[in-house]
């Protein structure tokens, strides 16, 4: 059974992000514990997992994968939580779920597991599952999940509870009321409860305690504030759906920068993790021009943020997993670069700074043409696993009546170097079978057509003759891949009537592979 996954996310971009986000750290002690040691962690399996939700009222469950490199830089870190957190009053328990045994996939699929390590917390006997948002580090980690344990939003009862609260550089959600019951208050607990693991709230009944915005405004209100753009954003809607819509839109920057500023991590997160369409203007932040792009850019950005489109300027040296992922060149900069939310993609490259706005309006006016990125089809293509790029891969491999696995990797990828091999090796035996293909495509140097849904590498897809598409998450030594295909083939003459592209995108969105270059 496949992992499903329930959202897009641009993985490879959030791999760069992470490692631009978190600081060098000296090499992990060896083990968390020595051998033989019982593990603070609590190990859960299919069997006993619902048990240890309902005896918990709040645990934490992070689902790996044994293979999975950042789940063993992890290991000694979540070790180490789990000791400290178990002398908390009340104890915060920790487990973890080996997501990638067979037997426990049901889980995964369950809670929507798309990348290794996914850690998820668990409130109120299951009842309120939330994702992990917090540090990858020991202490990180206990200081965060203190926090969790608490109410949900804090009391502000006086001047000096604001002092000690609040951080110049975070977002703060603030409920100003005239008393602590009603709808309104009963509305805004409920979002905190729900989005506690993204932000900050806390609630008083005195606007000037708080350390900025109108001391005089009418009761009630919700008081975003935060560090960028407008500082202080007021809203009266305490209806459930409008305040998570204006927490969402008011706490992302106008214009998200991407560069080495662990501050931006989470807007950056954000951002890609966005299924709006997205603007992206790449140059150098050292040269002479960057003031003059970022002043034009920025009030782009003012002028059309009615439009549902998110912007971010990014500077070469630290985007260059956006550069991985789009397949573009350092030479090409300054250049503005939109996906929107169907995945076309439009470009213009060497773009000067005043021609950000027409370019823009263009584009909403539906004027620009977009393209489609592939490498030449292969003049030669006799090696045992197949060449395909964007400008041949719907003849390749739905119209050639073959059996096809198909492989979208990276050439950066540590996991899709491991996997060349064996894949060379099934595709040798299978030689022989003229009714099945092996085949490969660069995923950052062509466009992935919407039949497939590639969230990271590698990503293996089957398609039969009839057309149907079917996530690869079997094994991964070439003799799984060979009994796989054995057993999942159709043989000729038995093949059914070829679905609509819009029946293999669904099908394809439903079984989507799991993300194998983990978080």
């Amino acid at each position: 059974m496949a992992i499903r996954s329930s959202k897009a996310c641009w993985i490879s971009l959030l791999l760069a992000l992470a490692a631009v986000a978190l600081p060098a750290r000296a090499e992990e002690p060896a083990a968390a514990a020595s051998e033989g040691a019982a593990e603070a962690v609590l190990t859960l399996d299919v069997d006993s997992f619902d048990e240890a939700v309902a005896k918990h009222p709040f645990m934490v469950v992070e689902f790996y994968a044994p293979w999975c490199g950042h789940c063993k830089k992890l290991a000694p870190e979540y070790e180490n939580a789990a000791k400290a957190l178990s002398k908390h009053d009340p104890p915060i328990v920790l487990a973890k779920v080996d997501a990638n045994e067979e037997k426990n996939r049901p889980l995964a699929t369950k809670y929507e597991v798309q990348g290794f390590p996914t850690l998820k917390i668990f409130r109120n006997q299951g009842k309120n599952i939330q994702e992990y948002k917090g540090p990858r580090e020991a202490d990180g980690i206990v200081d965060y999940l203190k926090k969790q344990v608490g109410p949900a939003s804090k009391e502000l009862k006086s001047p000096e509870d604001v002092a000690t609260h609040f951080d110049d550089k975070k977002i703060y959600i603030v409920g100003v009321f005239k008393e602590f019951s009603g709808t309104e208050f009963t509305n805004f607990m409920e979002v905190a409860e729900k989005l506690r693991s993204d932000y900050d709230f806390s609630h008083t009944l005195h606007a000037n305690h708080l350390p900025r915005g109108d001391a005089a405004v009418e009761r009630p209100l919700v008081r975003l504030l935060k560090p960028f753009d407008e500082l202080v954003v007021d809203s009266k809607d305490f209806d459930v759906a409008a305040l998570e819509k204006f927490i969402d839109a008011t706490s992302t920057p106008r214009v998200v920068t991407f560069d080495k500023n662990p501050d931006n991590h989470p807007y950056l997160m954000k951002f890609f993790q966005s299924t709006a369409p997205k603007a992206m203007l790449f140059l150098n932040f050292s040269t002479g021009p960057f003031d003059s792009f970022k002043s034009v850019y920025s009030a782009a950005a003012e002028e059309f943020q009615n439009k549902e489109i998110k912007f971010l300027i990014g500077d070469i040296e630290a985007s260059q997993g956006a550069f991985q992922y789009f397949g573009l060149k350092e030479d090409q900069t300054p250049l503005i670069l939109i996906q929107d939310g169907d995945s076309k993609k439009f470009l213009k490259d060497h773009i000067e700074a005043d021609q950000i706005v027409s370019w823009l309006k263009e584009y909403f006016d539906g004027k620009l043409t977009p393209f489609k990125k592939s490498e030449p089809i292969p003049e030669v293509n006799n090696e045992p696993v197949k060449v395909v790029v964007a400008d041949n891969i719907h003849d390749f491999v739905f119209k050639s009546g073959k059996n096809v696995l198909i492989e979208f990797y990276a050439p950066w990828c540590g996991h899709c170097k491991k996997l060349a091999p064996i894949l060379e090796e099934a595709a040798t035996t299978l030689l022989s079978d003229e009714e099945v293909v092996i085949a490969k495509m660069d995923a950052t140097a062509n466009d992935v057509p919407s039949e497939f849904e590639v969230q990271g590498y590698p990503t293996m897809y089957f398609v039969t003759p009839s057309g149907k598409v079917t996530s690869y998450d079997s094994g991964r030594t070439a003799d799984d891949i060979v009994d796989f295909i054995k057993k999942s083939k159709e043989t000729a003459g038995a093949t059914q009537a070829t679905p609509t592209s819009s029946e293999k995108a669904a099908d394809a969105a439903e079984k989507a592979e799991p993300v194998k270059d983990e978080l």
